[in-house]
């Protein structure tokens, strides 16, 4: 088999891209195939945490974003009933890491900036409007069959890395299982420019807002604020999107005597699922390809560039370095568990508490949000755990 690169990867979003620029700075080539046009600039997901900056900032890349962002070093919980619950700092865990905030910045800055650095290498190109559609391998490579406009092509590389969402055609090819279920309701996003915090004084830049009904969360990013917050399944978008209702299901997260200026809106379905494995012989997953889950608690993309960056190390280790081809199996036990057992624990507990219908129940979580605040020791090992350290952690003392 005659190769024409050592790593293909699909996708050029934020995972594939970090991936890409770790393996062409170690000098392995690699080559990007894209399904768009461009880099996609919708806004997507927008929080990174404290660890994820840690790692990007080993590749220069997180001044960059920094420089494009806003820094949130406290996010509250509040009830719509009841008001603010608790505040937490992530200055308490400034022992922990070198970024102890939230830094909230469209994922597309970070793709545009690792994409811009990977111009410098010209054994790392990107290749636009090269949708994967299937893959094929050999004891010796892998073959990956891609549409273009020009018509269908195929490339053969060492390894193929699936970073191409969450129906991956990557995945689908080697028959991966990907277990989990779809939330019977779908979500809302909406943003708005009205200055959230001035309305209502006091408000953080990240907030989870509970109520048996009207539930939702508020993400204050550098030009705008966003609303998120569930509607049911069978509801439109002409809806869901109908003015009046709209106004309706903003202000009453956030009471505002004005006519919020609402853009950016959009409706999606909402799945947990992890993939079965995160390898098949010379095809790994990585990102949205091997797992979503809900966006309470900005844990998706953060998991996936964590999962970006440990396979890429261990590829620059296999290809670059002479080392065993087992490390790719220590990838998948590496990653794979703390998707499950962290992200998809913390995520899916982050929804039942803002849902919440039991009085009880929710005044006791309350009641415990507030000794957490009350407790710096609890406090840090709560930020630990949402901050995604712990997963991090635990992630790299499997062996």
């Amino acid at each position: 088999m005659t190769k024409q690169t050592q790593v293909i990867i699909a996708g050029a979003g934020p995972v594939g891209c970090v991936a890409a620029l770790i393996l062409a700075r170690a000098g392995v080539s690699v080559q990007v195939l894209e399904a768009e046009a461009g880099l996609i600039s919708d806004l997507r997901a927008s929080t990174f945490h404290p660890p994820t900056l840690d790692m990007l900032a080993e590749l220069d890349v997180t001044p960059k974003l920094i420089a494009q962002g806003l820094i949130t070093p406290k996010f509250q919980y509040r009830d719509l009933d009841d008001g603010l619950i608790a505040e937490f700092d992530h200055a308490l865990i400034a022992d922990h890491t070198d970024h102890p905030f939230r830094l909230q910045c469209e994922q597309f800055k970070l793709t545009r900036v690792a994409a811009g650095m990977l111009e410098d290498y010209a054994h790392a190109p990107i290749r636009y409007e090269a949708r994967v559609t299937g893959a094929a391998q050999t004891d010796a490579g892998v073959t990956v069959k891609f549409d273009t406009p020009g018509g269908p092509e195929e490339i053969t590389a060492d390894y193929l890395i699936g970073c191409d969402g969450s129906r991956s055609a990557v995945r689908k090819s080697t028959g991966i299982a990907f277990e989990g279920f779809t939330y019977p309701e779908q979500f809302v996003t909406a943003s708005v420019p009205e200055p959230i915090d001035e309305i209502v004084p006091g408000m953080g830049h990240v907030v989870y807002i509970s109520h048996p009904e009207e539930w939702g969360a508020l993400i204050h990013a550098p030009d705008y604020w966003r609303f998120l917050y569930p509607i049911p399944a069978d509801m439109t978008e002409t809806q869901a999107f109908e003015p009046e209702f709209l106004q309706r299901k903003l202000k009453r997260l956030v009471p505002y005597g004005g006519q919020y200026s609402a853009n950016h809106l959009t409706i999606y379905g909402v799945n947990q699922r992890v993939a079965k494995s995160y390898r098949n012989r010379r095809i790994l997953l990585a990102g949205d390809s091997a797992h979503v889950n809900n966006p309470l608690g900005g844990m998706g993309m953060n998991g996936g560039i964590h999962d970006g960056i440990n396979l890429a190390e261990k590829l620059v280790q296999i290809l670059a370095q002479g080392g065993n081809e087992d490390l790719l199996d220590q990838y998948d036990r590496q990653r794979r568990p703390i998707a499950i057992e962290y992200v998809q624990a913390q995520t899916i507990r982050n929804k039942n508490n803002l849902e919440e219908t039991d009085p009880k129940i929710r005044r006791q979580r309350q009641d415990d949000l507030r000794a957490l605040a009350d407790d710096a020791q609890k406090s840090i090992d709560m930020l630990l755990q949402t901050s995604m350290i712990n997963g991090v952690r635990k992630s790299l003392s499997i062996q």
